[in-house]
C-alpha cells in the first residue's frame, strides 16, 4: 500500500506544534489536520492561565467552578489529580501562584488526543511534537520511531535515543526557559535534576512525571517505582553534572 505523508506546523500555545502523519488517502489526512487544529485552538480557549475569558483563567480568579467546567476541563482535572497523587505531591498544578495552572499536563495529553483525532481519519503512522511534548503510533518505515533526547545546554548534542512506537515521551528540564519549575513543597526553583526524560503510553502522565522528576531528584522518586508506573521509564540529568541515572529502561 503506498502512503501519503502530510507535515503541518501548527502555531498555538504560544509555540509550534509539528505533525507528522501518513495514510492511505490525502485527503482524509488534511481532514484530520484541520480537526486537530481546530481541537489545539480550542484547548488554549480552555486552559490558557493567559486568556482572561479561558475557564482555567476563571477557575483562578474563583469565577467558576470546576463542576461547571467543560468536559475536557474537567477531565485534565481529575487527571492531574491522580497525577498529584502518583508523584506524592511532586507534581502539583494547585501549587503554583495564582491557583490552578494545568501547562505541565496539557501539551501531552493534547498530543495525545490529536493522535486519536488523526487515527480517526485513516492516519496509520503519526508523530505529534507538541513542543517537546512527543505522542507517537505505528512506528516508523517498518520500525519504531526514533527520538532523541539532546543535552541541556547543547541543542547540537544528542545524548539518549529513545525507540517508541506507539506511546509518549516528554523532557522537562531547562532547556527553553531556564530553572522555571518550583518546588510545590517548598515554593523555590527545582533543583532535583536539570533534565528528565520520561516515556510510557500516556502523554500527560510523561509529560507530569518529567516534570515532577525535576523536583524530586534522585533521592526523592521512590514513587516512581509505584506498579501503577510499571510502563513508564525515565531518564534523568544530574543537577550539577553530566551524569545521568535511570528507572525502568529497557
Amino acid at each position: 500500500m503506498i502512503l501519503n505523508k502530510l507535515t503541518r506546523e501548527i502555531h498555538v500555545w504560544a509555540t509550534v506544534v509539528w505533525v507528522e502523519c501518513y495514510g492511505p488517502d490525502e485527503r482524509n489526512l488534511e481532514n484530520g489536520i484541520s480537526e486537530v487544529i481546530d481541537f489545539f485552538e480550542n484547548v488554549d480557549l480552555l486552559f490558557s492561565p493567559f486568556i482572561s475569558r479561558s475557564e482555567v483563567a476563571k477557575l483562578r480568579r474563583n469565577e467558576m467552578k470546576i463542576e461547571d467546567c467543560d468536559p475536557l476541563v474537567q477531565e485534565v482535572w481529575n487527571l492531574c489529580l491522580v497525577s498529584r497523587k502518583l508523584t506524592e505531591g511532586a507534581f502539583d498544578p494547585w501549587a503554583v501562584k495564582g491557583g490552578f495552572d494545568p501547562s505541565g499536563y496539557v501539551k501531552g495529553w493534547a498530543a495525545d488526543k490529536a493522535i486519536e483525532i488523526l487515527k480517526s481519519h485513516g492516519a496509520t503512522s503519526i508523530q505529534v511534537n507538541a513542543a517537546g511534548d512527543i505522542s507517537v503510533t505505528g512506528g516508523f518505515e517498518g520500525g519504531p520511531w526514533k527520538i532523541g533526547i539532546r543535552h541541556p545546554e547543547d541543542a547540537e548534542t544528542i545524548v539518549k535515543v529513545f525507540e517508541i512506537t506507539d506511546g509518549a515521551i516528554a523532557t522537562s528540564g531547562t532547556y527553553e526557559k531556564g530553572s522555571h519549575i518550583i518546588d510545590p513543597k517548598t515554593g523555590v526553583i527545582a533543583i532535583g535534576a536539570r533534565s528528565a526524560t520520561v516515556a510510557g503510553p500516556d502523554g500527560g502522565i510523561c509529560e507530569a512525571l518529567a516534570t515532577a522528576l525535576i523536583v524530586a531528584g534522585k533521592d526523592g522518586a521512590h514513587w516512581f517505582t509505584k506498579a501503577e508506573l510499571k510502563e513508564y521509564s525515565a531518564w534523568v540529568i544530574e543537577r550539577h553534572s553530566d551524569q545521568a541515572w535511570g528507572i525502568n529502561l529497557k
